[in-house]
């Protein structure tokens, strides 16, 4: 569903009102104060995350932002504060970045925090957002779309509660007994609330919600405001992990992402890596596409690929902003259409979901051929912030972010994992051990299936597909000003050549460079761009072989290994119920797509391991989820993965 954005309106006294729901969305007696006194006041902050290792809040409204940035502001100012501040933010009609940047005008002392927020601020398309800020300390969780639709799909505990939607005669859905049901589901023990509403049915909904209230004194002219507890159940402070320690098998895009997203949170890596570099192998191409997947039903695949993607354009600007190691361009990619049938579903694609202009649009063959700088084939879907990596620097650039948190082991091959008295041991060939620690990352593609589990076997099922590229000569007749893709891709030049391919074969595990891949890419590439080759073309001059782990559903595989003997009558339809192998996860099976789901795969992994709020939508979590090749549908005896 699209997003219906925010418009900027002010009632006559200056003080922004919402046209959806004739409402304001501050006190014309300041806002900045109203948020410190209403939702830092009635939440007991910055008392109550004095000490912690983190601390979480939900809001059900974020308007503006203004109480984010003002719960951010008092974080930094306290020398006491928590070590990481998650913030998670409903939003249904999100406002445009030009907007809020001009409504953050009116109060300056903010100003630092809010162009930071705004320059890491996501296109207005629905979905979870995991922005990370101040260095990563502070992560804020934007949910765009109904609360009431999302708020059920998030996985967090919350220690406080910002219950600042409009008014409950405004809007009824943000204080009906279904959202009181996600407060009373998402609550940690010993939670707080605040509003400064006290009607009646937002005091019945928190007390069902089992919180006590108390009225206290209000803002303004406001007389009162609402407060209130969660019984607590057990002593407060967050979860905690006792031993920090990981290995990380693979060092390419999904190892050093799991390495990066681990050490920001303080583990200590072992990263083991056969080759003596990192990027040694499926990422260790000199160029891939960046670009989200669209699809007319907007489906698992496509909102994933669309959190993926642009998590990995924020991942990659932050590293830039950091000047750490890193050569890729934000340039552009055409999607071409293939014919006139998906001519037509692309269009309806674009009008169905009307995407912001700045995430996708539709333009036609003249124009795609001018964003090229060569006659296009067609016309097609145009990705304005999509472009090319390098993954070598991208590894690279994510091991230096890392520091000294994480000790890669090049040039060591882990033949066989066993686990022992809570600790999983790497073992060479010859049994001499590698590393050990209590938990283990699988980020190595397809160099996880050549790893013994010992007596508890690894349940990966992986399938590696060969992928050639060609490498073609840059000169002047060649003009290629952006990325194009159609059943192949091709990259403007990078150090003098442009990349073509690439090939897909599961059946051929031959590394060697074969001339009738490198003819097809040719084929594919003239589909795209008719005349961009020429004769000399035809004899190979460089390429890459490559080969891609790929899962039977084509989506990664992210997240706890289950066990291989899991028994089937307890393993039918919930995720739930399967049971895990201790301390061992997987980042595995991106395919041809490791530069869309490598940050994302890190944080997802770090947020679970650490019982953060997690960036994802609950249904797509369990879509990445390893287990879910070995789930049985009620009345069928065969998993999914074999139907």
């Amino acid at each position: 569903m699209a997003l219906a954005s925010a418009r900027l309106t002010r009632a006559a006294n200056g003080t922004l009102i919402s046209t959806e729901y004739q409402d304001i969305y501050h006190s014309a007696a300041g806002g900045l104060a109203q948020c410190r006194h209403v939702f830092l006041g009635g939440n007991y902050l910055p008392a109550r995350w004095k000490a912690r290792d983190a601390f979480t809040v939900v809001e059900t409204g974020f308007g503006i932002g203004l109480n984010f940035l003002a719960t951010w502001a008092a974080w930094r100012d306290d020398p006491a504060r928590c070590a990481r501040l998650h913030f998670v933010s409903a939003e249904k009609h999100p406002f445009a970045r030009d907007d809020l940047r001009a409504i953050h005008r009116a109060w300056p002392e903010l100003d630092p925090l809010s162009r930071e927020l705004l320059d890491e601020w996501p296109p207005l398309v629905p979905g979870f957002h995991r922005l990370n800020l101040d260095g990563g300390r502070v992560s804020l969780t934007l949910l765009f779309g109904d609360a009431l639709d999302l708020l059920p799909q998030l996985r967090a505990q919350a220690d406080a509660f910002f219950l600042d939607g409009f008014a409950p005669s405004k809007n009824p859905d943000l204080w009906s007994s279904a959202m009181f049901r996600q407060i009373a589901r998402l609550a940690a023990d010993g939670a707080t609330a605040a509003t400064w509403s006290v009607a009646a049915v937002v005091r019945d909904g928190l007390r069902d919600a089992g919180f006590a209230c108390d009225k206290q004194a209000g803002f303004a002219d406001k007389r009162e405001m609402l407060v209130a507890n969660r019984q607590r159940a057990s002593p407060s402070g967050s979860p905690s992990v006792s031993d920090r320690h990981a290995i990380v098998i693979g060092a390419g895009l999904a190892g050093s992402s799991c390495a990066l997203s681990l050490a920001a949170r303080g583990w200590q890596i072992d990263l083991v890596e056969r080759h003596p570099a990192p990027a040694q192998e499926a990422s260790g191409n000199p160029a891939g596409v960046l670009r989200p997947l669209l699809s007319l039903d907007d489906n698992r695949l496509s909102r994933l690929a669309r959190a993926g993607f642009l998590h990995a354009l924020r991942h990659l600007r932050s590293l830039e902003r950091a000047a750490w190691p890193l050569r890729w361009q934000v340039c552009g990619v055409l999607q071409l259409a293939r014919d006139a049938r998906h001519e037509a579903i692309q269009r309806e694609t674009i009008a169905r979901h009307a995407y912001p202009a700045d995430y996708a649009r539709w333009v036609e063959r003249d124009v795609a051929t001018s964003l090229v700088g060569h006659p296009a084939a067609a016309g097609g879907w145009h990705f304005p912030t999509g472009g090319w990596v390098n993954p070598p620097s991208l590894a690279a650039a994510n091991l230096a972010c890392a520091g000294e948190r994480v000790r890669l082991l090049g040039g060591r091959s882990v033949a066989s994992l066993h686990h022992q008295g809570g600790q999983w041991r790497a073992l060479a060939e010859d049994g001499s051990v590698i590393a050990e620690a209590p938990l283990v990352v699988l980020a190595n593609g397809c160099g996880a299936l050549r790893i013994d589990g010992g007596p508890v076997p690894l349940r990966l099922p992986l399938r590696p597909a060969r992928g050639q590229i060609s490498l073609l000569r840059a000169h002047p007749r060649r003009a290629m000003n952006c990325v194009v893709t159609q059943r192949g891709y091709a990259t403007p030049a990078l150090d003098g050549w442009h990349c073509a391919g690439a090939s897909f074969d599961a059946n051929d595990d031959s590394s060697a460079l074969a001339a009738a891949d490198h003819l097809e890419n040719l084929a594919r590439l003239d589909a795209m761009l008719p005349g961009f080759t020429d004769a000399s073309d035809t004899q190979m001059q460089a390429g890459r072989v490559g080969f891609r782990p790929t899962s039977p559903d084509k989506r990664p595989m992210i997240g706890a290994l289950p066990c291989a003997s899991s028994p089937g009558d307890r393993v039918r339809t919930s995720l739930w119920h399967v049971e895990r192998l201790p301390g061992i996860l997987v980042a595995n099976g991106f395919g041809a797509r490791g530069l869309v789901w490598c940050a994302l795969a890190g944080e997802l992994i770090a947020a679970q391991l650490e019982a953060e709020p997690l960036p994802l939508e609950s249904a797509l979590i369990d879509a990445l989820d390893p287990a879910r090749f070995i789930l049985r549908p009620p009345g069928c005896d065969k998993p999914r993965a074999e139907q």
